[in-house]
């Protein structure tokens, strides 16, 4: 079993591809796909997300050399760090990253989310956005971020837009509220946070659409999307880069206003006009 550990995940499964039943082949697929995300989901959630059964999961890893599907997660946790600023800042040692070399990973993140989103998806979820009784935006540690951007732009376009996680203290109260023609728009960002999964799963389980931003295709989280968008972290700098979900969001955002375009720039305007009342915000110059 110590020469077993040595070979990748990707290389046990390519020798056995050409022998792997067509059910197999669909969970191969899954994980060559996501095998960075692996780590963090059960294998019902596998089987799932390939269209499975929990059984032909744990005989697919066996195929593959391990005992149980245990054994393959202790597999690729002895492969994985732990993915924290810390552990890259040591791997990276003191030499410091030219600005160029920062500039082109956030290029390449726009590029990776260039060739995965399409515009139907944006479409779908813009209509969402535009069309619920209400949308609740969430997001916990690296994703808070970008749930405060999305509620800013998206309360501008039209009403009832709210952060679920504003510290206020009423989660509950908030959730409660909740209804089937209401969307929540998630951001779910790792190093992930057990209470954005219940919060879905509340949301969801009272009839609400998800529109999820994400970093892992492979989640329970990605399973229950009505719109789905990948938005991967590169780990070249020691703090993973949000460049492209923030770009993604403020299209979203054009995409929502689109198809409201009575109703947000009347809004817009109106909005502006209190500002003018308030004087609030400094003329340009």
């Amino acid at each position: 079993m110590t020469k077993a550990k040595a070979i990748s995940l990707r290389e046990r499964i390519q020798a056995h591809y050409s022998a792997l039943s067509l059910v197999d082949r669909k969970l191969a697929d899954v994980v060559l796909a996501h095998e960075k995300d692996l780590l963090a989901y059960s294998a019902t959630e596998l089987a799932a997300l390939a269209g499975v059964s929990k059984a032909s999961t744990a005989r697919f890893f066996k195929r593959l050399g391990f005992a149980d599907f245990q054994a393959f997660r202790q597999h690729q946790r002895n492969g994985t760090p732990q993915p924290s600023p810390l552990h890259r800042m040591a791997q990276q040692g003191t030499s410091a990253s030219p600005l160029q070399q920062h500039l082109a990973h956030d290029a390449r993140q726009l590029q990776a989310l260039a060739d995965s989103v399409t515009d139907s998806s944006v479409q779908q979820a813009a209509r969402l956005l535009a069309g619920a009784r209400r949308v609740w935006v969430v997001g916990y540690r690296n994703g808070y971020m970008a749930a405060f951007y999305a509620q800013a732009l998206l309360s501008q376009l039209r009403a009832e837009v709210h952060l679920l996680n504003e510290g206020t203290g009423e989660d509950a109260e908030l959730l409660a509220e909740i209804q089937p023609n209401d969307v929540l728009l998630a951001m779910d960002f790792r190093r992930r946070t057990r209470r954005l999964s219940q919060v879905v799963g509340i949301t969801c389980d009272a009839g609400a659409a998800l529109v999820l931003v994400s970093d892992a295709r492979v989640s329970a989280l990605a399973a229950r999307a009505q719109a789905l968008f990948i938005c991967p972290p590169q780990d070249e700098p020691i703090f993973d880069s949000y460049v492209s979900a923030i770009s993604l969001i403020n299209y979203l955002a054009t995409a929502t206003l689109a198809q409201l375009p009575k109703k947000a720039r009347a809004r817009m305007a109106a909005i502006e006009q209190v500002h003018a009342q308030l004087a609030d915000l400094e003329s340009p110059l």
